[in-house]
């Protein structure tokens, strides 16, 4: 990355290389444009990066929480097997749920919830299923929240058993405070029924193989993908400036004038002709010079971020698991999801090595965030030698960090504030705000990707696309065809 100071007077600043501003100056090079990008960080990739632990002659690599790619866009397929070529993989999928000792698999599987539950604790739930589309469709009971959107879809006792007590562990607030969109976006068109007819063999013709069997994933990490395009954007003249972060955003109302960048080699100020951000949209209102409106900056103060602490262990055995993910839904267990990374590619892990990353999700300012290494490595290890995964004296190493704004909240009026926020965003003519931190939205790398696509052509054409409609497919999030590699 470059140790210089940044351009003065870029036409294109970019704030943030995520996923979103990457594939922005990938795109804009590719039309023969040249941004200058900054990047709070010493890596670029966002929460996509891929880091490197070192321990004698053995190299680890992890994703900061694995980020599988799937999409409907072929065209993104497309832009990231050019950046890859065979570093770009298959692998098989197995995401299972951990409850009461047993394993589910993820999304449900209904004979294994009957085979696991017995036959009354099903029968209920198919009561219960029964009795919620009497009262949400029938009866029409309107789906204000979360909770009654899975409870509609589900049942409620098989929503309480999967979905809202871990759905209320990932937010940290009830279901009931939890906006419908949450679900919208992830689960539709997946419900009980659907599950069930999958189940007997009545799910229709064969569609594009699911995620649910197998996913891409670079050979050496997510991270590669974002490696590979900051090699090609300053192989072409785009500068990318690590450890630099905006402090200042001057504008005039109508425009973004100005913008003090903190570097390396002190602060600079940049007079862009136009500005993509992609940092948290609360902190971009933060810098902006003169304030926002006060029902701006109030509605601002209302959002909600979610932030998470990780402990990645190294481990002397070969392997402790076959899964990708195991979710653990029980809020007796204080982490909410781990990863084994060697199931994602034998190469992120020296042989007869493994690694298993845990993720915690709390609020800034809980008990967790404080806790040092020691501390939550002293939390966790009962419930893995518990159930048999590896022992205190196969940890090598035990590695700890935290990431704040990791997920917007989407509590039960948080669009309302949002509409408020963007209302007024949208009145700075050249500023185009992306991914999830620049958009408060909870989206995946691909949807993150396909935004900074998206902005780079507003940023050429001159004329808006409508950002929003990037993941609002009506359809489980995770469902999407595989696409094969062009010949």
């Amino acid at each position: 990355m470059s140790n210089t100071r940044p351009d003065t007077a870029p036409e294109i600043l970019i704030l943030g290389a995520g996923p979103a501003g990457l594939a922005c100056a990938m795109e804009l090079s590719r039309k023969g444009k040249r941004a200058t990008v900054v990047e709070r960080d010493e890596q670029i990739g966002g929460l996509a990066k891929t880091l490197t632990l070192r321990e004698g002659d053995d190299v680890f690599l992890t994703d900061i929480g694995p980020h599988r790619f799937f999409s409907k866009n072929q065209y993104l397929y497309d832009f990231i097997e050019d950046l890859l070529k065979e570093e770009w993989r298959k692998v098989p999928r197995l995401t299972r749920q951990f409850v009461d000792g047993k394993y589910y698999n993820y999304p449900v599987n209904f004979q294994q919830v009957v085979k696991n539950l017995g036959l009354l604790r099903s029968a209920r739930i198919g009561f219960d299923y029964v009795w919620a589309r009497l009262r949400y469709g029938l009866f029409k009971k309107p789906l204000r929240t979360f909770e009654d959107y899975v409870v509609a879809n589900f049942g409620r006792s098989l929503a309480e058993f999967s979905m809202i007590n871990y759905s209320e562990k990932i937010w940290g607030i009830p279901c009931a405070d939890i906006h419908p969109d949450w679900a919208k976006q992830r689960i539709s068109g997946l419900n009980l029924w659907s599950v069930f007819k999958n189940a007997i063999g009545l799910g229709g013709k064969k569609g594009p193989k699911s995620l649910v069997d197998e996913f891409y994933y670079p050979q050496f990490g997510t991270g590669r993908i974002y490696q590979e395009i900051g090699a090609h954007l300053q192989k072409n003249g785009t500068a990318i400036h690590c450890q630099s972060e905006p402090v200042k955003v001057r504008h005039d109302g109508t425009r973004i004038t100005s913008v003090d960048v903190k570097t390396p080699q002190g602060v600079v100020t940049v007079t862009p002709q136009k500005v993509v951000e992609s940092v948290p949209i609360t902190r971009f209102l933060e810098l902006l010079d003169p304030p926002p409106p006060p029902a701006v900056r109030s509605a601002a103060s209302q959002l909600k971020w979610r932030a998470q602490v990780y402990l990645f262990l190294t481990l002397n055995k070969d392997k402790v698991t076959d899964d990708n993910w195991i979710y653990f839904p029980s809020k007796d267990i204080p982490f909410g999801r781990t990863s084994e990374m060697k199931n994602f590619s034998k190469d992120m892990c020296p042989p007869g090595k493994t690694s298993f990353f845990v993720e915690f999700f709390t609020f800034e300012g809980d008990a967790i965030w404080s806790m040092t290494k020691e501390q939550v490595l002293d939390l966790v290890m009962p419930y893995f030698e518990k159930w048999g995964f590896f022992t205190r004296a196969e940890v090598r190493q035990a590695y700890l960090w935290k990431r704040p704004h990791v997920y917007p909240v989407y509590d039960s009026h948080y669009k309302e504030r949002l509409d408020v926020i963007r209302g007024w965003l949208d009145t700075l003519q050249n500023l185009v705000y992306i991914g999830r931190p620049g958009r408060f939205r909870y989206t995946n790398q691909d949807h993150s990707l396909e935004m900074g696509i998206i902005a780079s052509r507003i940023l050429l054409e001159g004329r808006r696309y409508d950002m929003d409609t990037v993941g609002s497919e009506n359809e489980y999030f995770e469902k999407g065809p595989i696409y094969e590699k062009r010949i």
